[in-house]
């Protein structure tokens, strides 16, 4: 059985011009159902130039620079209180405005209050009253100041929690810099989606509308969000949650390839920091998943090879040759012994190899499986270097480290210098402790890691 490696090469491609970042705020309504909390789901109307066109979505949208004059009418939060809860020098208070204006502007739900501090109940102003103050805050944050002073109104922005904020992944073809809120359906209130951006409504349970048997279409920072909400039986629980979070942290997912397609990678998943590494602006060579037979260039003097019992759950063994411009190349920890293996890695050789290297103990099956790797490079030199020797690779340079403990037969690990990584066996690569000089770590099984993060 000849096995060719399929190829994959981030080799620097041209930095494209950064997308602008558009300001956005999101309000997520919710209520109390009678099988536990549900949430406010709108379905977009079908357009062809956007990218989220017919997916369900929480109310929301752009923050206008209007809607700073709104912060006279806010009630409760002051923008330095609200500044400093969502970690900015400015401006805190704009998101809040805008998440109200969003929400009445596409789903007919406005959190304003009343003299008396009670949050105003539309439903019972006359149909025709209330739709011509909706379109008339449609046309503006100024018609929306106007129509709340003359009620002696405000907007009820302390009825708002922070929840989250996300950043769409570079290489979309467009960006947004979002903020989350939670807020519990106002009484007295109803849904009416405005029929131009949003044509439906639903309440759902979030496990529900996250269900692939709902059919809904979600972005990734949608379900995501549904599925922290469906952790909470109530509003009165969730808000009390998201009131209580400290230090919100940035999500940001990246684009990445693998066997189902493009998709948003996101910062708790295995494959997250590689693609940081390898393709952070979106250009789509970077993977999500570690097919078997991949060869993956992670920088011009290292290429991954994955072994056959590969998958995006659970990683097979990986190969590393490593090498300098001007000199052979070394493999670390060849796959597993076999013809396929073998011929595996000979087709995936950069180069010359000069050097088999292994961080497992030194067992005589390991020693095994380095020799056998001498029936492809009949000139290799297998090594078992002491702590602190080192390889000239011409161009680049090894250093032998000493490997994790708990072993009765020493490990070994290798730095290397030039790109501050380290090549590891440790079941656990994160608990691996190289000191200062190591910035990333290359597991025998595994993604790249960020060493520290």
């Amino acid at each position: 059985m000849n096995a060719k490696p399929s190829e994959t090469t981030p080799a620097n491609p041209p930095r494209p011009a950064p997308r602008p970042i558009r300001i956005a705020a999101t309000l997520i309504l919710l209520r109390d159902g009678a099988h536990g909390m549900e949430v406010l789901m709108l379905r977009r109307a079908e357009k062809a130039d956007d990218q989220n066109s017919g997916a369900s979505v929480f109310p929301g949208g752009v923050v206008d620079t209007h809607d700073r004059s709104l912060h006279l009418m806010c009630k409760g939060l002051d923008d330095a209180a609200a500044s400093a809860r969502l970690g900015v020098a400015e401006g805190g208070l704009d998101y809040y405005a805008a998440a109200v204006r969003e929400c009445f502007e596409e789903a007919g739900v406005l959190f304003v209050s009343d003299a008396e501090d009670r949050v105003v109940e539309l439903d019972r102003l006359p149909a025709s009253r209330l739709e011509a103050m909706r379109h008339a805050a449609e046309q503006g944050t100024d018609a929306l100041l106007a129509m709340c002073d003359a009620q002696g109104w405000r907007l009820a922005v302390d009825r708002l929690a922070y929840f989250s904020h996300w950043l769409t992944p570079p290489g979309m073809p467009r960006r947004f810099d979002t903020r989350f809120f939670i807020a519990q359906m106002p009484a007295g209130q109803s849904v009416k989606p405005d029929g131009r951006e949003t044509v439906e409504h639903m309440w759902l349970k979030p496990a529900d509308a996250v269900h692939p048997d709902r059919g809904l279409k979600l972005m990734n920072v949608t379900r995501r969000t549904l599925e922290q909400l469906a952790a909470f039986e109530s509003t009165a629980s969730c808000m009390a949650h998201a009131r209580g979070l400290a230090g919100i942290v940035l999500n940001m997912p990246r684009l990445a390839d693998g066997p189902a397609g493009r998709r948003a990678v996101n910062i708790d998943e295995a494959a997250y920091q590689e693609i940081g590494r390898l393709d952070p602006h979106g250009n789509g060579q970077a993977r999500y998943a570690l097919e078997a037979g991949l060869a993956m260039q992670l920088s011009a003097r290292v290429r991954r090879i994955t072994g056959a019992g590969a998958s995006s759950a659970e990683p097979g063994s990986n190969s590393y040759f490593v090498g300098g411009e001007r000199g052979p190349w070394a493999l670390i920890d060849p796959l597993p012994h076999g013809t396929a293996a073998n011929e595996l890695l000979r087709k995936a050789a950069p180069g010359e190899v000069r050097w088999l290297l292994s961080t497992a103990p030194r067992t005589e099956a390991a020693e095994e499986a380095l020799e056998s790797l001498r029936s492809s490079w009949p000139g290799a030199v297998v090594l078992w270097p002491a702590p602190g020797e080192s390889l000239d690779l011409g161009g680049a340079t090894l250093v032998a480290l000493p490997g994790p403990g708990g072993t009765s037969a020493p490990a070994l690990q290798f730095l290397l210098p030039e790109e501050r990584t380290l090549f590891t066996g440790a079941a656990d690569p994160t608990a691996v402790h190289a000191g200062n000089e190591v910035e990333w770590i290359a597991p025998a099984s595994g993604f790249l890691l960020r060493h520290g993060a």
